[in-house]
């Protein structure tokens, strides 16, 4: 289990002043980075041995996001590997020590020469402890459009160096926000997020929200309508 305390800031929150859906994520990634890297496994030994994590999948359960100035505890461990595989948790801790948000996560170990999977080698394995996952919804991965959900198509989006990481591919938390950026103010209780494919700079997004009582999918398309990415959104 790796931790990191923070204090919320006001770059960090919504007009209600409430830590965002987005940051949210922002800060999960944080807290993976500095675990691997703390644990000798980071950027750099990843990049000598020519791999690197991508990641296919979220599922976040909001009990209640921080306010301004508050400070909580940021977590994250992993629970599995399985050939290509790592599924880790993720959870925010308020200041008393109790769960507000949980996550669960899938990624994938991409060999960066043939861009395919490649099983994470034994040092990968040594370097993380395996520890029980957390108590959650695990959902299926792939996240579909609800039958008979009505549909409305936004303003096409395209990819500027700003959306990009040092991947050179739009980074995994500008995917949550250019989707919930279609959802206008609300709400978010849970959140399932279903990477399909890698957006480059120059790429335009077309997004695509449906809508099914208390559900919201937004679909990030390419041009030729083959997806980016598809997010669920609870709204509570």
């Amino acid at each position: 289990m790796y931790e990191y305390r923070k204090r919320i800031g006001f770059s960090e929150c919504d007009t209600g002043r409430r830590f965002t859906v987005t940051a949210l994520i922002d800060a999960f990634q944080d807290c993976s980075t500095f675990q691997s890297e703390d644990l000798g496994v980071g950027f750099d030994v990843l990049t000598k041995r020519n791999i690197v994590w991508v990641i296919n999948y979220w599922e976040v359960e909001i009990g209640t996001l921080p306010g301004l100035c508050d400070y909580v505890t940021v977590g994250t461990f992993p629970y599995s590997f399985k050939g290509c595989f790592g599924f880790r948790n993720f959870y925010l801790k308020d200041e008393a020590g109790s769960y507000i948000v949980k996550a669960n996560s899938m990624w994938t170990l991409i060999d960066r020469t043939s861009l395919k999977p490649t099983k994470a080698p034994d040092f990968i394995h040594e370097a993380y402890k395996i520890e029980e996952k957390l108590d959650m919804a695990y959902s299926p991965r792939k996240v579909l459009v609800p039958d008979g959900a009505s549909s409305e198509e936004k303003d096409p989006i395209r990819i500027l160096k700003h959306h990009l990481d040092s991947n050179n591919h739009m980074n995994n938390g500008q995917y949550v926000k250019l989707a919930m950026s279609e959802l206008g103010e609300c709400s978010i209780a849970s959140l399932r997020i279903d990477y399909r494919r890698q957006a480059r700079l120059g790429d335009v997004i077309m997004p695509v929200v449906y809508s099914k009582g208390n559900e919201r999918v937004v679909a990030l398309y390419d041009e030729d309508n083959s997806p980016f990415s598809v997010s669920s959104f609870v709204i509570s």
